[in-house]
């Protein structure tokens, strides 16, 4: 009697914000994910990390390398920002004050340099889509990326409501958070619909400034490693 065939895993589904050159916990998402959506149906938060990443400054310590983006309202969600007018050279002004990276030669240095230099232009989220992927190509991490705006979910959810849709939409069966959202989302909520609730342990690693780790690292190795940790 031949054997059943093997049952597949349950999907898992990871929603996040799209973020510019996040540290390398975010990825982690990305390495146990099938699926990772880009939340861009959200308020833009001016204060967050959607358009700048930390890194380290010439005096010492860390200062935020910030996009520049067109003024918008505060209700503006992600998937509608735009870039500034005169974007390409605000943004070389801003590249000018980290000249070292112009002589870096890690493993990904041309490619993220190529990427740095690329025109700024159209929806900010576009440019966000082609970093992450960038990265996850990078380091080999294979989940599929999907904008939550691409969705057909009820604009009227918010909250859990809506990341339920999201991942229901997907017909996933897993949904993986990051450990700050604990207090999002409440594992009775998702076991009435079917839906296992998981969230990553804290990430304890050394990437956190993600941008020097790929253009200076002679090899990503260790980066790999660290974003497929998770002790």
């Amino acid at each position: 009697m031949p054997c059943p065939p093997p049952a597949h895993p349950p999907l898992t589904v990871a929603v996040m914000q799209p973020y510019f050159f996040p540290y390398a916990g975010y990825f982690r998402l990305l390495a146990q994910a099938e699926v990772f959506v880009l939340f861009d149906c959200v308020q833009h938060r001016a204060r967050g990390r959607v358009h700048r990443t930390e890194v380290p400054a010439p005096a010492g310590g860390l200062e935020w390398l910030t996009l520049p983006l067109a003024s918008a309202a505060r209700e503006t969600r992600i998937q509608d920002l735009r870039f500034a007018d005169r974007a390409d050279a605000l943004w070389a002004e801003r590249l000018a004050r980290h000249a070292g990276w112009a002589k870096a030669r890690g493993e990904a240095a041309e490619a993220v340099r190529a990427f740095l230099r690329r025109p700024l232009a159209g929806p900010l989220v576009d440019h966000l889509e082609a970093s992450l992927r960038l990265v996850a190509g990078l380091l080999d991490l294979p989940a599929t990326l999907v904008r939550s705006s691409s969705l057909a979910i009820d604009p009227a959810l918010k909250g859990q409501d809506r990341v339920l849709a999201i991942v229901q939409a997907l017909g996933g069966r897993r949904y993986l958070n990051p450990p700050g959202g604990r207090a999002l989302y409440e594992a009775e909520a998702f076991a009435r619909r079917g839906l296992t609730l998981d969230f990553l342990p804290d990430y304890s690693g050394p990437h956190r400034c993600l941008l020097p780790t790929l253009l200076e690292a002679p090899s990503l190795d260790a980066l790999r490693a660290d974003v497929h940790a998770l002790d």
